[in-house]
């Protein structure tokens, strides 16, 4: 189980670190809090609140930080970049299924990129795979509501 705690995403900026300022603690109880994912617009809002004087720039730079970290991991829905809290509790590499309605996260437990034939000549430095759809619960509430309608 993965400790989503402001704690221990405190810890593990640390481990990593990187100076842990009230700005970052506030960050970590922000994405602790969390139901789901937040865009950079809902961090910089919630941070402001108790950090007047905060820029955009500032929350960019610390949310492409905690990013390349691992801290955060940074999801692409139809509306715009969304983070939630990473798997940096999880040693493996790993991606995910992310319903649309709820967010519901199902880890995939395998990587895709071992079944693919990638040329000699093009050398792969990173890589994304997250699968978009829609949960049990989720498509059977829409059926419930078409039959009822």
């Amino acid at each position: 189980m993965i400790d989503h705690s402001s704690e221990s995403m405190i810890q593990a900026m640390s481990a990593k670190g990187l100076r842990i300022t009230e700005q970052r603690r506030t960050l970590a109880r922000l994405f602790a809090d969390a139901v789901g994912f937040l865009n950079p617009k809902d961090v910089y809002l919630g941070l402001a609140l108790k950090h007047p004087g905060l820029s955009y720039d500032t929350v960019y730079r610390n949310l492409r930080i905690l990013q390349e970290m691992g801290i955060l991991e940074q999801f692409l829905f139809e509306d715009g970049v969304k983070f939630r809290m990473g798997c940096y509790g999880s040693h493996h590499h790993h991606h995910h299924m992310i319903c649309l309605e709820c967010h519901t996260i199902i880890p995939l437990e395998f990587c895709p990129m071992h079944n693919l034939e990638i040329p000699d000549t093009f050398q792969i430095v990173r890589h994304s795979f997250e699968v978009y759809g829609y949960c049990e619960k989720c498509r059977k509430q829409d059926l419930a509501q078409v039959v009822s309608a």
